[in-house]
């Protein structure tokens, strides 16, 4: 009797109703968190407490990260996920101190790139998000910013997972690493945006103002960035894209080399001739397998 196997190849985290339902609600609450001051009135009680606010922030968002993650686990986030995820997200804590304080120079941001380009937008949105905490923990990064920066990091990493997927060999290269380019200062406007509301001293013509119009504060914040941290961001962008470039190809090849072996989420359907009554031709049987 002949037996063929053939499997299916999915993304290790697949989104779901639930889980886009999760990230939607925790990317809200995010965008909230960091954006409030720009649209509270100057004698609210929330710009009275605007030192308490992030504290509070730091508290609910990784709440919120875990419903996240436990909601994509419910939709098959098995133990070969967990394993890679562990490994990536080693490996990206291991890489951030390699460039940070250096012209803002961080190769961790190619892997995320890569990372959430081949194993999906579910896996690279809670790749990012534990990445960034335990980079945090390793370098002692910890503190009310860092729900900022995991969240930043997750959107980072899971748009390079919502690229067009039908694109291989140099044109892909080049898309993840005109992507990186343009996410590089996505994040660190983010990110910036948390620190610049609740940091004090600044010159008028670059502060927040609580109270002013979400314009002319905006027109702040642009100055701000120019004046801060646009070397950084740069810098970030141009190695992202660097790195990309020349290393991207090997790294996109052992990645999906390393997913097609774990095989993830695999259904196997065997078929194989069942003898039938004298005299009929051999029935088929199908026998489906399912990890999950």
């Amino acid at each position: 009797m002949s037996t063929r196997a053939r499997s299916v190849r999915t993304h290790p985290i697949r989104l779901g109703p639930r889980s886009v339902a999760a990230l939607a609600l925790v990317s809200l609450v995010g965008l909230i968190g960091i954006g409030w001051p720009l649209f509270a009135d100057a004698g609210s009680a929330v710009t009275d407490h605007a030192a308490d606010a992030p504290w509070l922030f730091a508290l609910i968002l990784p709440l919120l990260i875990a419903v996240v993650v436990a909601t994509i686990a419910d939709c098959g986030m098995d133990a070969k996920a967990v394993a890679m995820l562990g490994v990536l997200a080693a490996v990206g804590a291991a890489l951030r101190p390699l460039g940070a304080g250096t012209a803002g120079l961080e190769p961790m941001f190619f892997l995320m790139v890569l990372s959430g380009r081949v194993l999906g937008p579910g896996f690279g949105f809670v790749l990012g998000a534990v990445t960034m905490f335990a980079s945090a923990l390793l370098t002692g990064g910890v503190g009310p910013w860092m729900p900022t920066q995991m969240l930043a990091m997750g959107w980072f990493a899971m748009g390079a997972g919502l690229l067009p997927a039908g694109v291989r060999g140099r044109p892909e290269r080049l898309m993840l690493a005109a992507y990186g380019f343009v996410a590089a200062f996505a994040y660190g406007t983010v990110t910036n945006l948390y620190g610049w509301v609740t940091v004090g001293g600044l010159s008028h013509g670059i502060s927040f103002v609580p109270g002013d119009p979400p314009g002319e504060n905006l027109v702040r914040f642009l100055a701000f960035l120019i004046a801060t941290s646009l070397g950084w961001d740069l810098g970030r962008a141009v190695l992202t894209v660097v790195l990309t470039l020349t290393v991207g190809g090997p790294l996109l090849r052992a990645l999906r080399r390393a997913t097609r072996r774990a095989n993830f989420e695999a259904q196997v359907t065997f078929e194989g001739p069942e003898e039938g009554p004298p005299g009929e031709a051999p029935h088929r049987t199908h026998v489906t397998y399912d990890p999950k």
